[in-house]
């Protein structure tokens, strides 16, 4: 079912230094900042040969970033993020089998439906699925 990992998402307490370790340390290709106020968040992208990392800060109080930075105030893995070719297909099967699928599909930050798996259900991990098919890819 899953595809390639899409990204490895690590929430952040300040994303501008977050960022710059990335893009100055590392020598990393780091994306704009671009908000995202349906998902309360604030992200960045590290372009990685292979894959990406999702940089997350917060956007306003009741973000859901907001209350994990407040158990880890450091910052820490967030969520990994799967591809899958049909994201209503997954989920359908995914709750057949007992997983626990958190929501609806939404737009997520690459302009494509996205769902989380409670992570419970994963080892501990909150999993994302990203619907990935050549037709719904930006131009």
């Amino acid at each position: 079912m899953i595809g390639r990992l899409n990204h490895v998402a690590i929430a952040v307490p300040d994303l501008r230094a977050a960022a710059a370790k990335y893009r100055d340390l590392l020598g990393a290709h780091v994306t704009e900042p671009r908000a995202l106020p349906g998902h309360g968040v604030t992200v960045v992208f590290v372009t990685l040969e292979n894959s990406k990392l999702e940089l997350l800060a917060p956007l306003g109080d009741a973000s859901p970033i907001a209350a994990f930075l407040a158990k880890n105030p450091a910052g820490g893995m967030h969520h990994i993020c799967f591809e899958v070719p049909d994201i209503a297909a997954a989920a359908e099967t995914l709750a057949a089998a007992g997983a626990r699928v958190l929501g609806e599909p939404q737009i997520g930050a690459h302009g494509l439906p996205v769902i989380f798996l409670h992570p419970k259900d994963f080892d501990g991990t909150l999993i994302e699925l990203e619907e990935v098919k050549p037709e719904l890819l930006p131009a």
